[in-house]
């Protein structure tokens, strides 16, 4: 791809701003998550209402990028609108339309894991995430799309398709979590959740110009079913417009985990207020000193973005690599093989329906030793400790979310970035890696446009616990660029 200069972003306006037809979209699928349930609860509007509006929207919209797959009857959510209206205000999700991502099971939805495997599987009950949802009063509408089983950060499977970047269809979305992200951008839903293992809800939410968060290890738990134990590196979180927006759906995802009382009790974050930057001390890793190439732009674009933070008064400081990065990645690959391999192992007599990386996964998985297992532990304490370190002297510490720029849907995965090829088919997104290893909460933040009229996004995140903390500065940018509100992608 060809080098993405900042653009004016006052001409830039004029070729983005959402022109999709005024008979079928209205203004009330652009509001916050926060006004609209704010309205809910005081019967301003009605769950019906917003359920309409949602459902025309989305017949509008997705066929163009196809982000919402699996739905359920429209007939069947108006009645389930219109029985909230009826009923009392519970939860604060209240008649709140949401779409659940396909790697998590929905009591009468299609929930097929982006796997021809599961193409027909229709649960009988809700996964743990999807009852929460529930029991906090939201409307499951139906899925986001994902990549088979969720590896690969681009979005699509051989059961729905592919997803399109909303501001350009010819390129990637992003993923695992795409079809979140570019519902979100396109106003279909007003808060989504997603998952990330490496990347998967902060890289689309870079290439949809929106906000995901990645929340400490252990503050969302994991299906009860589920180890999460020797397995700590994915977590589910939430995506949204602002993270004003998305506190309010972490605090119905997080909760007490009685099978892992070791875990972080989650505080509350909501109703969230921009924490004040001023005095703030930022480290800004950049390319790890070389650590991760990147493409032409991106980190000219991401340094740009950081003169915000700057403007709000923090202090930004340009770290050097702080830990050897290939002892992060030679960990990281061995504990990702490891975990996705107990993941499928009871599906590889179906490996002829399986893409070529999740066989890839699950072969390195079989060859895997104790001690292999234990040296790539040892590494991740190692990077934990010098983490501990680094946060006695900075508030947070910033990377960028993506090596590249959204790349061509066509193309699986780059094979190479700079000149440097790619050994893995997840090499490309190593810079995602330092904070998945060692479950930090990590914010991805809208950073602007390239000259190509793609979206990027930088990772602000914290010490362990400091979920908050991240998400209230993250407030703070969001109050001085509203990128998702100013620039939402046009269709026509």
């Amino acid at each position: 791809m060809g080098r993405a200069e900042p653009v004016d972003l006052l001409s830039f306006s004029a070729q983005v701003m959402f022109m999709a037809p005024a008979s079928s979209l209205g203004t009330l699928m652009d509001q916050s998550a926060a006004s609209l349930l704010s309205q809910l609860a005081a019967r301003e509007i009605s769950a019906l209402d917003l359920m309409t509006a949602t459902l025309d929207r989305i017949e509008a919209l997705n066929p163009s990028v196809n982000a919402l797959v699996g739905m359920a009857d429209r007939g069947d959510l108006l009645a389930q609108a219109r029985a909230k209206d009826a009923g009392p205000v519970q939860g604060p999700l209240h008649g709140l339309p949401i779409a659940v991502k396909d790697l998590v099971n929905v009591k009468g939805l299609v929930s097929t894991q982006g796997s021809p495997i599961f193409k027909d599987f229709v649960p009988g009950e809700d996964d743990a995430l999807a009852a929460r949802l529930r029991a906090a009063g939201a409307i499951l509408i139906g899925k986001t799309n994902v990549p088979e089983f969720g590896l690969g950060s681009h979005t699509f499977n051989p059961v729905y398709g592919r997803t399109n970047n909303p501001f350009n269809p010819d390129r990637t979305c992003g993923g695992s979590s795409g079809g979140a992200g570019v519902a979100l951008a396109l106003g279909m839903v007003a808060l989504a959740d997603g998952s990330d293992m490496m990347g998967s809800l902060r890289n689309p939410a870079a290439w949809s110009n929106v906000y995901g968060f990645r929340p400490s290890w252990g503050r969302v738990p994991a299906e009860p079913s589920q180890d999460r134990t020797l397995h700590q590196l994915a977590t589910s979180g939430p995506m949204a417009r602002s993270p004003a927006d998305i506190a309010l759906l972490l605090d119905v995802m997080s909760h007490a985990d009685p099978l892992r009382p070791d875990a972080i009790p989650p505080q509350p974050t909501a109703p969230l207020a921009p924490q004040s930057l001023h005095g703030m001390r930022l480290g800004w890793l950049a390319d790890w000193s070389g650590g991760f190439p990147l493409e032409d732009g991106i980190l000219e674009h991401s340094e740009a973005a950081l003169q915000v933070l700057r403007d709000q008064g923090a202090t930004v400081e340009t770290l050097p690599a702080p830990f050897d990065f290939e002892d992060i990645w030679e960990s990281w690959i061995t504990l990702r093989s490891w975990q996705v391999g107990a993941a499928l192992v009871a599906l590889r007599d179906n490996a002829e329906l399986m893409k070529d990386s999740v066989l890839w996964e699950l072969e390195r998985a079989g060859r895997m030793t104790a001690l292999d297992v234990h040296n790539a532990s040892a590494k991740r304490a190692r990077w934990f400790a010098r983490a501990v370190d680094l946060f006695e002297h900075y508030d947070a510490l910033i990377l960028p979310t993506t090596q590249v720029w959204p790349f061509d849907i066509n193309q699986p995965w780059p094979t190479e970035i700079a000149g440097v090829e790619m050994d893995t088919y997840h090499r490309w997104m190593a810079c995602v890696v330092p904070v998945s290893l060692i479950g930090l909460p990590s914010l991805n933040m809208p950073a602007g446009f390239g000259s190509n009229g793609l979206p990027l996004g930088i990772q602000m995140f914290g010490a362990k616990g400091t979920d908050q903390k991240i998400l209230a500065m993250g407030e703070a940018y969001h109050q001085a660029t509203y990128w998702p509100q100013k620039y939402p992608p046009r269709l026509q």
